[in-house]
């Protein structure tokens, strides 16, 4: 994170962007992360559902001039082009812990950087909650406590190896890579332990298991200073 972050909170923040984002998974997450962060144009559907966000970061290249008016000196305005408004956000929150909505399900070219984003800055603990899928990157060490049957998908988005205990199909001894071996539709038998070599492989579990993903990534160590 940046030395001088715009968001400074001793909560969890929720951040919302501009993808769809369901009034059920937008409640809950305020219930786990009740600071309300928008990246740019999710802006726009916070409001829509009937939230006032704290903050609104972002090259300010999708909120609607209403809800810029409306939101006044809550917006920041970062205008650099080379990274994504969900990056600019993350990068400029200190808090415990992020919950990402509005980043999946949407446009793929955007969900696929998303995912990058939460690959690169694996050290910060931020969750992704979609229709289908609570999606983070994997710690050094992570117990979950997963349900004989779950599904647990890992993909890699950097070359990366590990282990595993309570997976159908142990890890142990495999070399992934983005656009080689993959972990997905892999089925925990009971709760997961996974411990991985390095960081850049992501965890990808079934939407209902919001709480015990938080709660296993929130009692995980991380990877060191996060990239800025």
């Amino acid at each position: 994170m940046t030395k001088e972050a715009i968001i400074d909170s001793g909560t969890g923040v929720t951040l919302a962007a501009g993808g769809p984002i369901r009034p059920q998974d937008f409640e809950e997450s305020q219930e786990l992360a009740p600071y309300l962060v928008a990246a740019d144009g999710g802006a726009d559907r916070a409001l829509e559902l009937g939230a006032r966000p704290a903050a609104v970061i972002g090259d300010l290249d999708s909120i609607t001039q209403s809800a810029r008016t409306e939101l006044g000196t809550a917006v920041h305005h970062i205008a650099e082009q080379d990274s994504t408004d969900f990056d600019k956000a993350l990068r400029n929150i200190n808090a415990p812990f992020v919950l990402g909505l509005g980043l999946l399900g949407g446009r793929v070219d955007h969900e696929l950087s998303a995912l990058a984003v939460l690959a690169r800055r694996a050290a910060m603990p931020c969750l992704l909650i979609g229709p289908e899928d609570v999606i983070f990157a994997a710690p050094p060490l992570l117990d979950i406590a997963m349900r004989a049957g779950d599904r647990f998908s890992l993909f890699p988005f950097a070359p990366v190896a590990g282990r595993s205990v309570g997976l159908k199909w142990p890890i142990d001894g495999i070399e992934f890579a983005p656009i080689g071996r993959g972990g997905t539709s892999n089925m925990a038998l009971g709760p997961v332990r996974l411990e991985m070599d390095a960081p850049g492989m992501l965890v990808i579990v079934p939407r209902e298991r919001l709480r015990e993903a938080l709660a296993a990534r929130l009692a995980a160590g991380a990877w060191g200073a996060k990239a800025c």
